[in-house]
């Protein structure tokens, strides 16, 4: 068994009931791009991220794939359709320096039936998943791509927060941030150049540096 602290998971339990679900846990450090679980997989474990990232994406028609939810350290994933007996709708992939516990779900529904503050852990993320996922469609159906863009890389900041240098503290391709952002890559590219060319952010290799955060803002209310 190993001693990890997860707030998230253990703070609702007794000491007996966190050596039950420790004693179960498997630690992974998947490389980057490595896939965890897969559409159409069965969902036998719940997920925990420790460190890195993980992006959560859907197929797209020409083949290739849309981020929809990017998982960041200290939230658990991976569990949802268990609760409705149905296979994976999405894939996992690891991204960079992840370190990734899994949980068998077997073990997560006995300590729900045992422990109703352990149920409550998955009734409040699900409600802020919901929230977020309503949050996130209005932008997508309400802004323009410059709006949609803006929202994008503020959100990244307070999810991921910044390097030293002032930098975005995660790497996505501007194919990734045109799939976040519903819009195609040549436009992202585009947009994210005028942003750099009017002061609000600066383009630092592969990662963003936001340099006008309330000029940011700006455009995320009123695009």
């Amino acid at each position: 068994m190993i001693s990890i602290d997860i707030p998230i998971l253990t703070d609702a339990l007794n000491e007996e009931q966190r050596d039950m679900l420790m004693q179960q846990v498997t630690v992974t450090y998947p490389y980057k791009g490595e896939v965890l679980y897969k559409e159409g997989d069965d969902p036998d474990y719940l997920y925990y991220l420790q460190q890195g990232h993980v992006s959560i994406v859907s197929k797209k028609e020409n083949g290739g794939h849309r981020i929809i939810r990017l998982v960041e350290p200290g939230a658990i994933f991976g569990y949802h359709q268990a609760f409705t007996n149905e296979c994976y709708k999405m894939t996992a992939i690891a991204g960079d320096n992840a370190i990734v516990m899994a949980f068998p779900m077997s073990v997560v529904f006995h300590l729900i039936w045992e422990n109703s503050g352990f149920a409550m852990v998955f009734i409040k993320d699900l409600s802020s998943l919901l929230g977020l996922s309503v949050r996130h469609t209005r932008v997508l159906t309400e802004k323009h791509i410059r709006g949609r863009l803006a929202s994008c890389l503020l959100h990244l900041k307070k999810k991921y927060g910044t390097t030293a240098n002032g930098t975005i503290n995660i790497y996505l391709s501007r194919e990734s941030i045109a799939g976040i952002t519903n819009m195609t890559t040549s436009n992202a590219i585009r947009t994210l150049s005028a942003f750099a060319d009017e002061g609000l952010v600066a383009i630092e290799g592969r990662k963003v540096r936001i340099i006008n955060e309330e000029g940011l803002e700006r455009v995320a209310e009123i695009c």
